[in-house]
C-alpha cells in the first residue's frame, strides 16, 4: 500500500501527480485531521464528477491521510475545483459572546446615579440627571457606546422628580391664595 522509497514531506512526481514538496510561499503547517479530511473531500468529489480516474483517486487518497502539512494537501488537490481554496487561512468570526463590550458612557451611568440619588436628595440631584441624560443620549448617538437605557433612567426620575415639585409647589400656591 505505500511507497517504500517514501519519505515525509518527498513524493515522488509520478502518474502526473506533482511533487509533494510545498512552494516557497506555500504554508508548511502541520495538517490536522479535518485538514485531511477536508482534502479527501475535495478529492471525492473530482473523483464523482469524472474527474479522476479510480486508481488515482485512490492513490491520492491514501497520499492525503499520509500527508503531513497542510502544503501537501494543497497541492494534492490544487487541479480540482475548489482545491487550494480550501486550505487558505480564512480569518475566524469571533461570536458576538466572547467580543468585547463597547464601553458605556459615563455620563450615562452619572445620570441614572443622580436620578436615583433624587429620592435621597429631596430632589436637589434632579436637574443634574436630566442634564446629564440628555449630554448621554447625545454622545451615544455619535460614539456608539453603550448606557442609553442608563441616560433615559436617568432622564425619567430626573424629570419625576422636578414635575413632582412643581406639582406640590402648585398645590402649596393654591391653598395659600385660596
Amino acid at each position: 500500500m505505500t511507497d517504500p522509497s517514501w519519505q515525509p514531506g518527498a513524493w515522488p512526481p509520478h502518474q502526473g501527480l506533482p511533487a509533494m514538496r510545498p512552494a516557497p510561499g506555500q504554508p508548511s503547517m502541520l495538517a490536522a485531521h479535518s485538514d485531511r479530511e477536508r482534502a479527501v473531500d475535495v478529492l471525492r468529489a473530482g473523483f464523482a464528477e469524472g474527474r479522476l480516474q479510480k486508481e488515482e483517486y485512490e492513490r491520492r487518497v491514501e497520499r492525503a491521510y499520509q500527508s503531513r502539512t497542510v502544503g501537501e494537501l494543497s497541492l494534492l488537490v490544487a487541479d480540482l475545483p475548489q482545491g487550494p481554496a480550501t486550505f487558505q487561512q480564512a480569518p475566524m468570526a469571533v461570536p458576538p459572546t466572547f467580543m468585547a463590550a463597547p464601553p458605556t458612557n459615563g455620563k450615562a451611568t452619572a445620570a441614572m446615579v443622580c436620578g436615583i440619588a433624587t429620592f435621597f436628595t429631596f430632589g436637589a440631584s434632579a436637574v443634574p440627571a436630566v442634564i446629564l441624560g440628555h449630554m448621554a443620549r447625545a454622545e451615544i448617538r455619535h460614539t456608539h457606546e453603550q448606557g442609553d437605557g442608563q441616560a433615559v433612567a436617568g432622564l425619567a426620575l430626573g424629570w419625576l422628580a422636578i414635575v413632582g415639585w412643581a406639582l406640590l409647589l402648585l398645590l402649596i400656591v393654591s391653598a395659600a391664595s385660596g
